[in-house]
């Protein structure tokens, strides 16, 4: 099976467009964005804060910690802890804040391929594979099909886990 990203696009019916990047240690390089710019966004009362720092989730905002757990559930989906923001989801955040346009088909593919590489690893994506194998005519038939468990949703317990307080029915 030949997969590439604008393949992608076209299976999943997703734009090919925005910026092409994908970064897993640095900063990504983009014309326009420099790493201080979401450093000041994401840690506003934090001057000692630099971009060559490791990134916490803890200090976020109530509203950060939210955009950062659709982030890694959604956009960069990995396996294991959450507390630590890595460099590429502070640029995702940037670009969402700022109403950047990425390529989401090039992010899920160079995630899928990151994460075949590592030795301990969760399937990035696998819910897309059924529409990459029908529209590749591979045969699924005799297949058992496996329901889904309801792990994403955004329900009270998942809201206080992420420190959001209901208060007079209005999540703070």
């Amino acid at each position: 099976i030949y997969l590439d990203a604008r393949i992608l696009a076209s299976i999943l019916h997703f734009p090919h467009t925005g910026l092409y990047i994908f970064e897993h240690k640095k900063w990504p390089e983009v014309e326009g964005f420099h790493p201080n710019q979401i450093m000041s966004i994401l840690y506003p009362n934090d001057p000692n804060i630099h971009p060559n720092m490791a990134l916490t989730t803890n200090r976020l905002s109530v509203d950060h910690r939210l955009l950062h757990h659709l982030i890694v559930h959604q956009f960069l989906p990995t396996g294991g802890g959450y507390a630590k923001l890595s460099r590429m989801q502070a640029f995702l955040m940037w670009c969402i804040l700022s109403k950047i346009e990425f390529c989401f088909p090039i992010l899920m593919l160079k995630t899928m391929v990151r994460a075949f590489s590592q030795k301990k690893s969760v399937l990035p994506f696998g819910s897309i594979l059924t529409k990459v194998f029908q529209h590749h005519q591979i045969q699924l038939e005799g297949e058992i099909a496996t329901k889904l468990k309801k792990e994403d949703t955004y329900n009270k317990s998942t809201m206080n886990r992420m420190g959001w307080k209901k208060q007079e029915g209005i999540w703070t």
